[in-house]
């Protein structure tokens, strides 16, 4: 299967777009700029899905559903949000379509206009709080907090299977506060989340910060933000997290009233990820042979292949792995036994670690006279021969072995690509090896704007929790509090 996927080190974009097509992730749809998820694609973003909603329910969050239509001059209200979107937004204009006057087509009804616009849900922040604004009266309202799964438009002009395309799925997480403290409180409580996701089930190691005010989603006072690194050096944006003030509420005239009896203005925030979290898993851990997965986001955590020539080896076989597919199933593991005689085990092999199941087992008939297995490893590809008799622990604890070994991989992969820079030229050449560059900013736009022009690298993050360095900008020579990460990016 390896043979239809260009290697990385000829043309890492194109090995990427091999990959999610061979291995039956994704294909481009009829809808320019649209993907179609297939089931397996699917049942890994699903997987994503169950352990992120597990997790917003357990910080007190609960899913809502909003129109997907959302009237024009809702996004006139707040001047940031509507500048940030306008050129990204799909606009319907017309309800209904009728026949061509010679029969022959189908054309729009000029006389069935609509009254206003309507904009394809690009993201929800006004037909939210619009909603809340009936929602909220009193400080006993407070806090809401919601999350939607949806899919939203952004009407993209270049695209890439998962990473940019026009339609996506996310959820995003919008909720209403009495206090700035509390809504603070609650962007970084979310970041957090994201975080810990990404590091202990994607296994990909992320650097959490705030974004630039021209980096900042359009309307929000502060976005915190995780950046991982693909192997290719560059970054991806993995999550996003709004402090977004009290700018909604006042477009919306959301009020309530305090304990005293007073009225006061709404806080707010708005946080989520999507299917790009898909591309970030794929250009992370996946290699020349096909996808790579971490074993807490697999659909089948082990595959079973079975080696025999004849039917009554595979009887003799099949009732050995019958046995192991109740030991492997009643410690909670996903388990596919491939007795189909359609393919040879080495076509299935190959099949298997295209679609980056972390574990095979092969088992023939002097496997059974043993009474042990072949182990194959999808993440170091390495085989090894254990027995039967314990192969559940084994295979449990194998499992656990593989998430934190593609988890440091990753992390030595991020270390050994991030370098520190004080002079331009230092830091143009960093910049084209590719990689996390930590380099000293005066904290002007202009001067990240001339960056981005002539190095296409952007600031991807201020780092949290970094302590203060004195320093020079690198460009212009003024004072710089902080180093900030600089990377070419998705």
């Amino acid at each position: 299967m390896a043979d239809f996927i260009t290697k990385r080190s000829e043309d890492y974009s194109k090995w990427y777009n091999d990959l999610v097509i061979n291995a039956d992730l994704a294909e481009n749809s009829a809808v320019r700029g649209c993907m179609v998820i297939k089931p397996y694609g699917y049942s890994i973003w699903e997987k994503m899905h169950d352990e992120l909603d597990r997790r917003f329910k357990e910080t007190g969050h609960k899913n809502a559903y909003f129109p997907i239509f959302i009237p024009k001059s809702f996004f006139s209200r707040e001047a940031e949000h509507v500048k940030g979107f306008a050129k990204e937004c799909a606009v319907v204009t017309h309800y209904r379509l009728k026949n061509s006057e010679d029969g022959k087509d189908i054309v729009v009804d000029e006389n069935a206009k609509l009254e206003e616009e309507l904009i394809v849900r690009p993201t929800s922040e006004t037909i939210i709080w619009n909603t809340y604004k009936n929602w909220i009266r009193s400080y006993r309202d407070l806090p809401i907090l919601v999350n939607q799964w949806a899919n939203v438009v952004r009407w993209e002009m270049r695209t890439r299977l998962f990473l940019r395309t026009a339609e996506f799925l996310w959820q995003e997480g919008h909720t209403a506060h009495a206090t700035k403290e509390e809504a603070l409180e609650e962007a970084q409580k979310m970041l957090n989340v994201y975080s810990d996701f990404a590091e202990n089930v994607l296994a990909i190691p992320v650097l959490k910060g705030v974004k630039t005010p021209t980096e900042r989603f359009a309307g929000a006072l502060e976005t915190f933000c995780i950046e991982a690194m693909m192997q290719d050096g560059k970054a991806l944006q993995a999550g996003t997290s709004h402090f977004l003030g009290q700018n909604f509420a006042k477009a919306f005239d959301v009020k309530f009233l305090n304990k005293e009896g007073k009225q006061e203005t709404v806080w707010a925030t708005s946080w989520g990820v999507s299917t790009r979290l898909m591309g970030a898993l794929i250009m992370t851990h996946s290699d020349d042979n096909g996808l790579v997965l971490p074993p807490k986001l697999a659909p089948i955590h082990v595959v079973i292949v079975p080696i025999f020539k004849k039917q009554e080896e595979l009887n003799i076989i099949s009732e050995k792995v019958d046995v192991i597919i109740k030991k492997l199933k009643a410690k909670g593991l996903e388990v596919k036994f491939d007795d189909s005689d359609q393919n040879k085990p080495g076509w299935k092999f190959a099949q298997y670690e295209l679609q980056g199941i972390p574990v095979r087992l092969a088992i023939g008939q002097r496997d059974v006279n043993n009474n042990t297995i072949e182990v194959f490893r999808r993440d170091k590809l390495e085989k090894t021969s254990v027995s039967m008799d314990n192969i559940d622990e084994y295979i449990v604890n194998l499992l656990d072995d593989i998430q934190k070994n593609m988890f440091q991989k990753a992390l030595k992969y991020r270390e050994e690509h991030s370098y520190k820079a004080d002079t331009y030229e230092e830091f143009k050449a960093l910049i084209e090896k590719g990689g996390f560059v930590y380099a000293p900013w005066d904290g002007t736009a202009e001067t990240e704007a001339r960056i981005k022009e002539e190095t296409k690298a952007t600031i991807r993050c201020i780092p949290l929790n970094q302590p203060l360095e004195d320093g020079v900008d690198m460009l212009t020579g003024k004072p710089s509090k902080q180093r900030v990460v600089f990377a070419r990016a998705y």
